[in-house]
């Protein structure tokens, strides 16, 4: 019996060797070794932009600052520009840049910028879009300056998208004095064909950045190239550069941080506080709606760990497409958690940069609805379709970071997104503080609306449901 075990298993051995050495070049065949393959993406920015953005690994900056015990957060005091260099004039087209975004091209590229329903990520796009205003920035005032996003004055979509196609990113300075500020205006557009330009009903989404040219060593604002303004054409760009630089002042010096509101804006929180108390008085039938919802009902917060992958090309701070990127998504879900359907995009509208954002902090972001059109109260003399199904509302969205060891955090910036949902629905203050939110992204709508009557923009609720674009 031992000696027929013995020889079955020499036969089970023998044929297992067989097989295995039959088997090895069809396993060999079907392994792939490892290769070097074209890089389509990075971070969620296009690699024709971040290749500019980030020159140097993540590992050799770090170890260039260990070695020079170097903190890069704080001003060295030692000044790197000189006051003398020579600020020669320069014409808007010398700063001019644009990208062909191929996402009708190339699907896995397409991958990275498409969302669970199929549609483009509109905050993938206002990365690009922050990235191309530093190339833009850094064509006008060179290399030996540190230029950073300022604010963003607002980006509006202008025609909806209706199909994936390929995309033409393009902008240039089109206002700069000297002094340390320009303004980059950009748009996104479908890309037209070879010989043609660009139609204005092809263009998506049309905005403006204002960025601040800084000593590198000090950290303090240095002037820049002043811009040679000829044609009809740069003139009226210009000339909306400058309506900009002087709204800016303005909300500047009137800011509810510093002043109280006017007599419209009281008239209208002594109405709000007369609801409120009718909704709570036991001797009044009327209730609060269903369609009403007090603006801390509607708050979303997030926080998060700033990674290097996200810095800018100073290798030790968070870029500003990142902020973007993440403060539309946390509007975007604030509003679709208000109003329980999936907004529309309208336009980012006027919004700081406060303080840079250091890779390793920790970002907290917070989001609230704070202003609805049509409004539950309207002012004397407004004209509002209050039984309109669709409602804009615009979110706010808070940042400031907190230093990881000390704990120490400071406000980054706020930014302000106007979305349309079809839906009837308002949203209510009710503390002092969400009232002065109320009556700042009111100023902020009334500003927005303003300015787009004059350039004659605007895009219907229906029409704009219609794009591809999320």
């Amino acid at each position: 019996m031992a000696s027929s075990l013995r020889t079955v298993l020499r036969r089970l051995n023998a044929t297992s060797r067989s097989n295995c050495s039959q088997t090895v070049p069809v396993l060999s065949s079907i392994n792939r070794g490892f290769r070097s393959s074209r890089r389509r993406q990075t971070d969620g920015v296009f690699r024709e932009l971040t290749a500019v953005r980030v020159r140097t690994p993540w590992v050799e900056a770090l170890r260039r600052q260990r070695a020079e015990g170097l903190d890069h957060a704080k001003a060295s005091r030692k000044p790197e520009v000189s006051p003398n260099r020579e600020l020669t004039p320069k014409r808007m087209s010398d700063s001019y840049h644009s990208v062909i975004l191929p996402l009708a091209q190339d699907p896995w590229l397409l991958d990275t910028y498409l969302n669970s329903s199929g549609h483009i990520r509109l905050g993938t796009i206002f990365m690009d879009l922050d990235a191309l205003s530093g190339v833009i920035a850094y064509k006008h005032t060179g290399d030996d300056v540190t230029t950073v996003t300022a604010s963003c004055d607002r980006i509006y979509l202008r025609h909806p998208l209706t199909e994936i196609c390929d995309l033409e990113l393009s902008g240039e300075v089109t206002y700069a004095t000297g002094r340390s500020s320009l303004e980059v205006s950009m748009q996104v557009a479908k890309a037209p064909k070879a010989g043609e330009t660009v139609k204005n009903e092809d263009v998506l989404i049309s905005c403006t950045f204002t960025m601040v040219s800084l000593d590198p060593g000090t950290k303090k604002p240095v002037n820049v190239n002043p811009l040679i303004v000829e044609t009809p054409e740069e003139k009226r760009l210009y000339a909306l550069g400058e309506r900009n630089s002087k709204i800016r002042r303005e909300r500047n010096q009137t800011a509810l941080i510093k002043h109280t509101p006017n007599d419209l804006e009281s008239d209208l929180i002594h109405a709000f506080w007369q609801k409120h108390l009718q909704y709570h008085d036991p001797h009044d039938s009327l209730r609060k709606p269903e369609n009403v919802h007090f603006m801390d009902t509607t708050r979303l917060q997030t926080a998060m760990i700033m990674q290097p992958q996200f810095r800018n090309r100073h290798h030790f701070m968070i870029f500003g497409g990142f902020l973007l990127k993440q403060t539309f998504e946390l509007a975007f879900t604030c509003t679709a958690a208000f109003a329980h359907t999936r907004p529309t995009f309208v336009s980012l509208d006027p919004s700081t940069f406060q303080n840079p954002v250091p890779v390793g902090s920790i970002l907290y972001l917070t989001a609230t609805v704070v202003y609805t059109d049509p409004p539950l109260i309207g002012a004397p003399g407004d004209r509002a379709d209050t039984e309109s199904k669709y409602t804009r509302v615009q979110v706010r969205v808070d940042s400031k970071v907190r230093d990881v060891e000390h704990g120490r955090s400071k406000p980054t910036g706020q930014f302000n997104y106007t979305f349309t949902v079809e839906k009837n629905i308002r949203v209510m203050p009710r503390t002092y503080q969400e009232f002065m939110m109320y009556l700042d992204a009111r100023r902020r709508a009334e500003q927005v609306k303003e300015s787009m009557k004059e350039e004659g923009l605007g895009v219907s609720p229906k029409l704009a449901e219609e794009s591809v674009t999320e």
